[in-house]
């Protein structure tokens, strides 16, 4: 995450938590949870306002959570009631320790150089049979928007910055932003998980 995306976000941290709390993305739990081992560990990694993570926490679930902005992390910890890192992807470097790890509108601020290491990052976090979601605002392009950069990514994309780690697709869709006045946005979702090369 840039310093100037970074800025943004600790700068509009309760602004932000607030419009994202109550969106609705009960459709995208349907699509991970199933994957995930019952009562397992799951990371959610930029968790921003901690709205998933506590979900997660409720259905049973065992969870992390990191966030690169400090304001956000310290709203984060004291919705989830539990201590949220401040951390980036770059820094993630636990080895096999998640079922699951949850990526929902965060990873988009990696830049797209920095993927490669970022997905190699995130597989050596996953266990075994661990499976990885994630969501990108769709396209194929590096943009700056209202000082947050972003990167995004369509299905080709996606699939060309996997190709060198052990990560494999098994699942991608479209969907559209479920925040109001945003529908208009489109989102690109992918369920992911580690083939293991005998």
């Amino acid at each position: 995450m840039s310093n100037t995306t970074l800025t943004y976000y600790n700068q509009n941290a309760k602004a932000f938590s607030d419009s994202t709390l109550n969106v609705d993305v009960s459709a995208l739990y349907v699509e991970f949870l199933p994957h995930v081992a019952q009562h397992g560990s799951i990371l959610d990694a930029g968790c921003g306002s901690a709205r998933d993570a506590a979900f997660f926490k409720a259905q049973g679930f065992t969870v992390s959570a990191f966030d690169a902005s400090p304001e956000l992390a310290e709203l984060a910890s004291s919705y989830l009631q539990q201590p949220v890192a401040v951390k980036t992807f770059q820094e993630l470097d636990c080895v096999n320790q998640y079922d699951g790890i949850w990526c929902c509108a965060s990873l988009l601020h990696v830049p797209k150089a920095e993927l490669p290491q970022v997905f190699l990052n995130l597989q050596n976090a996953l266990k075994s049979n661990g499976v990885l979601y994630v969501s990108f605002k769709y396209g194929d392009t590096e943009r700056v928007h209202n000082g947050r950069e972003f990167t995004d990514l369509n299905e080709n994309a996606l699939t060309h910055l996997l190709s060198a780690t052990q990560l494999k697709v098994i699942k991608q869709w479209q969907s559209v932003d479920k925040r109001p006045e945003r529908e208009s946005e489109v989102w690109l979702n992918a369920l992911i998980k580690v083939v293991h090369v005998l």
